[in-house]
């Protein structure tokens, strides 16, 4: 009897036991939320946050889109592969050069300015499909324009993050922007394919276009006074070499570079060996495909979410991500059917994303102001650059031995 006495919610002893335990479930949920979304407490940073939700959805539409019209032109998957490496190769041979400029100038102003042209790029290949004009030729050089402006805008957008909010909040802000990326990723694409199917490909590319002005009035909104710029540096000779000699005698800086640059080139390629570990290793079709897609996806956010709630960078931290992504591939890679490779490809997810953040973060709080464009530029050309480089390795391999 006193034992359910003590239950009865009506009994002032089980009132006693159990509110303070309400209470203090309630203060851990706010203090998680606090945590996980502190950056977005910051106006700036949350304007630009709403505007890269748009335009990042635009973005992946117009890649599905892109696909597409270069199998409706070609009827060829080695085309398609083409076009994707134009938009990447020009982050290889240019980014080095972006970081000087970055440093020079003002970020925000830039920033608007590539907007502006990536916004043109996608109207003009909206134009050109919707009136029947649209040739390879103007597929393969508006996609070199593309590529240009992603050689600059990527390493800026980085360094920016900095100049919007304070250190202690740097990493959360990097890993809700690859949540964001991540939900961009499955959302925008699923757009573009209903956009294909009822009102033709030349419309996702307007769409796309029209995407950037949101971006663009985010960066207009920004209350200037409260960014944490940084002083443009003023133009000099040299300047590349200097930004590479820097990071060569900066342990802090080099480890996780050299480090990006290897899993980069080898790991992160896994738009050319996830459809071939779907259809060689496991025989699916395109709908199993694209459950294992979307259980990395939901890997990568659940990882983002959980980086955005800690606080840990460095070197130290960066091996431990790096170690538990290298085991999650290694335990994916030797899965025995398809639900088992999709769990593991959650865990793939989560501590890719764990591995990008921590390092991204590493750089932004470890470079001197004056330095961060040229560091973050060299990030761009080891995580997104070495695509060229290792697309054709990893696709080599998968098909010499397996996915």
């Amino acid at each position: 009897m006193r034992r359910a006495e003590t239950t009865d919610p009506h009994d002032e002893v089980g009132k006693t036991v159990t509110q303070p335990m309400t209470q203090e479930t309630e203060h851990a949920r706010d203090r998680w939320h606090r945590r996980t979304f502190a950056s977005l407490r910051n106006r700036n940073f949350r304007a630009f946050f709403i505007g890269q939700a748009v335009s990042l959805s635009g973005t992946w539409m117009q890649s599905v889109a892109l696909a597409w019209l270069v199998l409706q032109l070609t009827g060829s998957a080695t085309w398609i592969g083409l076009a994707i490496a134009l938009q990447t190769l020009p982050v290889l041979l240019l980014a080095p050069y972006a970081g000087v400029v970055i440093d020079r100038v003002n970020k925000r102003r830039l920033l608007i300015a590539l907007q502006v042209v990536a916004g043109v790029q996608a109207l003009a290949l909206g134009l050109l499909t919707i009136t029947g004009s649209i040739t390879m030729a103007w597929v393969i050089a508006l996609s070199i324009t593309l590529g240009a402006v992603n050689a600059v805008d990527n390493p800026c957008r980085q360094a920016f993050v900095r100049e919007m909010v304070l250190a202690e909040h740097v990493q959360n802000a990097v890993s809700l922007n690859a949540v964001l990326i991540n939900i961009a990723r499955a959302v925008g694409p699923a757009i573009g394919g209903i956009l294909i199917a009822t009102v033709g490909v030349g419309t996702c590319f307007l769409v796309n276009g029209a995407s950037f002005i949101a971006v663009i009035i985010a960066y207009l909104s920004m209350h200037v006074h409260e960014l944490h710029s940084t002083a443009p540096v003023a133009r000099a000779p040299g300047q590349l070499r200097a930004g590479l000699a820097y990071v060569r005698r900066t342990r802090e800086l080099l480890i996780p570079l050299v480090m990006m640059a290897i899993v980069g080139t080898l790991t992160y390629e896994f738009q050319v060996v996830l459809p071939a570990f779907a259809t060689d290793t496991f025989g699916t079709d395109a709908k199993g495909f694209g459950w294992i897609t979307a259980a990395m996806g939901v890997g990568a956010i659940i990882g983002g979410l959980f980086t955005a709630g800690q606080s840990r960078v460095g070197i130290r931290t960066l091996a431990m991500a790096s170690t538990a992504f290298g085991l999650s591939v290694g335990i994916t890679a030797v899965c025995p059917n398809e639900l088992l490779a999709e769990l593991g490809l959650v865990l793939v997810g989560a501590s890719s994303i764990w591995f990008l953040s921590t390092g991204n973060a590493t750089l932004q709080l470890a470079a001197a102001p004056e330095m961060r464009g040229r560091v973050m530029s060299l990030w761009t050309v080891a995580f997104i650059g070495t695509t060229p480089i290792g697309g054709p390795i990893v696709g080599w391999i998968s098909e010499q031995a397996s996915p």
